[in-house]
């Protein structure tokens, strides 16, 4: 039984369909909705200047804990108009540690990540990452 579905979101394009796909089983299962993001605060000045600078595929993971917040409140009206009970939370540091530690917190039956970084021969892209350290079911996303 699904009770409570983790989702890992940064408010990019490709996270909202992970989102979308997190709500679908929450609303199907009657489940809690737990929204999860990792961040590392910086200054606004510092911020836009790294993320100009960063390559794409990273840009996401630099962005301070208020931007993380509007996310959440974001996918929380969406969660609202779907009857989806939600909750949320953040934590500092690498993503994937952050989503996995988090997940096991809210005690996840599944945490959902989109799969983007995935198609780079790297080892230690995100939904990878995830896929082989979290203690619950993982539903990676196609979102590229």
């Amino acid at each position: 039984m699904i009770n409570t579905v983790a989702v890992g979101t940064d408010g990019s394009d490709t996270a909202t369909k992970a989102v979308e796909a997190a709500l679908d089983l929450a609303e199907r299962f009657g489940a809690k909705l737990v929204l999860l993001s990792a961040y590392t605060p910086v200054s606004g000045g510092r911020l836009r200047q790294e993320q100009r600078e960063a390559p794409e595929d990273v840009q996401w993971q630099i962005s301070p804990r208020e931007d993380v917040d509007a996310d959440f409140a974001e996918v929380g009206k969406l969660a609202d108009a779907r009857g989806v009970e939600w909750t949320s939370s953040a934590g500092e540091g690498d993503a994937a540690e952050v989503l996995v530690d988090l997940a096991a917190r809210a005690e996840a039956d599944v945490l959902v990540v989109g799969n983007k970084g995935m198609q780079r021969r790297l080892l230690g892209s995100v939904p990878n990452t995830v896929a082989h350290h979290a203690g619950c079911s993982v539903f990676i996303v196609k979102t590229t």
